[in-house]
C-alpha cells in the first residue's frame, strides 16, 4: 500500500469524526438558538432555520451512511451487520425524532417544547455517535471506499 492509499483509507476515520464534531457544534448552535428566544417573526425565522438546517444535515448524514457507507463495511466486515444493523436502527429512531422537533417548529411550539425535542435528539444522538466511533473507527482506517465523502457522510 503506498502512502498515498494509506492516507485516503485513514482519511474515512478522520472524516467521520470531523462529521459527527460538526454536527454536535450544529445541535448546539441550534439549542442556542432556542435559549436566546425572542420575539418576532425576526426570531421564528432564525429558529426555523437553524432547526432546519440542522434536521437536514444530521439526516443527510445517516442516509449518506446507510446508502454508501454501511453497505461498504458490511461486505468488507461481514461480522459487523448486527452493528450495522443498530446503527441503521438508531438513524430511524434519530428520524423520528427530527420530524417530532420540525413539526414542532412548523406549529411554533414553545421554547420550553422546542428545547425538549432537541435535548431528546441529543441523548440519543451522542449515544449514537459514540457507540459509532468505537465500532467502526478502527477499521475505516482500512477500509477501501471510493466514493465522495459528502454523499458518503452527509453535506456537513
Amino acid at each position: 500500500m503506498t502512502e498515498g492509499e494509506k492516507t485516503r483509507l485513514v482519511a474515512w476515520s478522520r472524516e467521520l469524526r470531523a462529521v459527527h464534531e460538526r454536527l454536535r457544534e450544529a445541535l448546539r448552535v441550534t439549542r442556542e438558538a432556542v435559549d436566546a428566544g425572542g420575539d418576532g417573526d425576526s426570531a421564528t425565522r432564525d429558529l426555523l432555520l437553524f432547526c432546519h438546517g440542522f434536521c437536514t444535515a444530521l439526516a443527510g448524514h445517516h442516509e449518506g451512511e446507510d446508502r454508501e457507507l454501511f453497505p461498504a463495511i458490511a461486505a468488507a466486515h461481514p461480522e459487523l451487520r448486527p452493528t450495522l444493523q443498530r446503527l441503521e436502527q438508531d438513524h430511524s429512531m434519530i428520524a423520528h425524532l427530527l420530524s417530532g422537533l420540525q413539526e414542532a417548529v412548523s406549529r411554533a411550539a414553545s421554547p420550553v417544547e422546542l428545547d425538549r425535542h432537541l435535548e431528546g435528539i441529543a441523548a440519543i444522538m451522542e449515544s449514537h455517535f459514540r457507540y459509532e466511533e468505537r465500532q467502526l473507527l478502527h477499521l475505516l482506517e482500512t477500509l477501501a471506499l471510493d466514493a465522495d465523502p459528502r454523499r458518503t457522510l452527509g453535506p456537513l
